[in-house]
């Protein structure tokens, strides 16, 4: 009888032992009815830490959280970052989370931007580095040129898609992982068929891009990226109206007159053999692959549809083409579209 009581008592002491600590990792919770993203600056203090919790109302008890955070340390090991605090999350958990530096990624959409500026103003208030940081990195010669690109092409390193980053990546760190996304995007088929058509993937991106402003209708890509590349065989200007629109920086234009396609400028088509400089947009995939199905046709020219459906006719010669631009002229004019 004496022997059972000895091993009872030792048992109670562990499973107290146990309890306890149950009690202490799971005592103090968070206080946010909901997901709430916090975000941690480098060189954030523990106090600036405490103070962005409380202001979001993460904390139900900041003596709890201090106690915690003592215990483990944090206080000397804050790391910045971007972390999403659950509802009736632990103050222990929320610690270790933080301490750990285990953030939450953010998801960052690189859509159909026109310019460097519109890309990088969109990509501003997303990482803590800003967009006008980005913007003079890819304005750099040096850092154009560690990309094989120019300050004109530097935008066809972007490939539409939606990533994962960590919110306090650097503008370097950031621009690497496009060039590996990019990498990986123009794999050994697509290069293939760049040398087909002898263009680099960055001339295949502007005549995308240019084909991307033409039309939304996926069916009708490649037979206009026929018509592109077919004047470009033969030496002949693109005269493409959206690469005129670029030129006068109004995509609203719906009438190309005679006096936009007069406007100076490497960008217009209509005054100058071959590819502009750069991309006018950045390209969705369907639009580059329709250069790269190089689809063989005797089109040289296309037109608006006079039912305003948003696809074009076609034409081989030029007398069949100013048919086609008559009607879609009549048209317009029935509508009153002058500009």
């Amino acid at each position: 009888m004496t022997h059972t009581k000895s091993l009872y008592f030792p048992i109670v002491a562990v499973f107290v032992f146990i309890l306890s600590g149950v009690l202490w990792i799971n005592h103090g919770h968070t206080s946010n009815e909901e997901e709430i993203r916090i975000y941690i600056p480098t060189g954030s203090t523990y106090e600036a830490v405490v103070d962005t919790l409380m202001a979001n109302h993460c904390l139900d008890s900041r003596s709890t959280f201090d106690r915690k955070a003592h215990m483990r340390k944090y206080p000397s090991s804050v790391k910045p970052g971007s972390y999403i605090i659950h509802p009736n999350m632990s103050c222990y958990r929320l610690v270790r989370k933080l301490r750990s530096g285990s953030q939450d990624p953010i998801i960052v959409v690189i859509g159909k931007q026109r310019s460097l500026e519109t890309l990088c103003n969109n990509l501003d208030k997303r990482f803590e580095f800003s967009g006008r940081q980005l913007y003079r990195m890819l304005n750099s010669d040096s850092v154009c040129h560690h990309y094989g690109l120019t300050r004109s092409t530097i935008m066809t390193l972007f490939v539409r898609n939606s990533y994962e980053y960590y919110w306090n990546v650097t503008p370097s760190r950031f621009l690497d992982r496009m060039q590996q996304e990019h990498s990986r995007y123009w794999n050994s088929s697509r290069l293939s068929k760049c040398d087909a058509l002898k263009l680099t993937p960055a001339e295949v991106t502007i005549l995308a891009s240019i084909i991307e402003e033409e039309t939304n209708v996926d069916d009708e890509k490649p037979l206009i990226a026929s018509v592109y590349l077919n004047r470009i065989r033969r030496r002949m200007p693109l005269q493409a109206d959206p690469t005129v629109r670029y030129a006068v920086g109004d995509f609203s234009i719906r009438r190309i007159l005679k006096s936009h396609t007069e406007i100076p400028s490497p960008y217009n088509t209509y005054q100058h053999i071959g590819l502009p400089p750069g991309p006018i947009c950045i390209p969705g995939t369907a639009s580059i692959d329709a250069v790269l199905a190089n689809h063989r046709t005797s089109y040289l020219y296309f037109c608006a549809k006079e039912d305003f459906s948003g696809r074009h006719n076609f034409a081989a010669t030029l007398a069949e083409h100013q048919q086609n631009a008559n009607r879609f002229h009549n048209a317009l004019n029935k509508r009153k579209i002058y500009k």
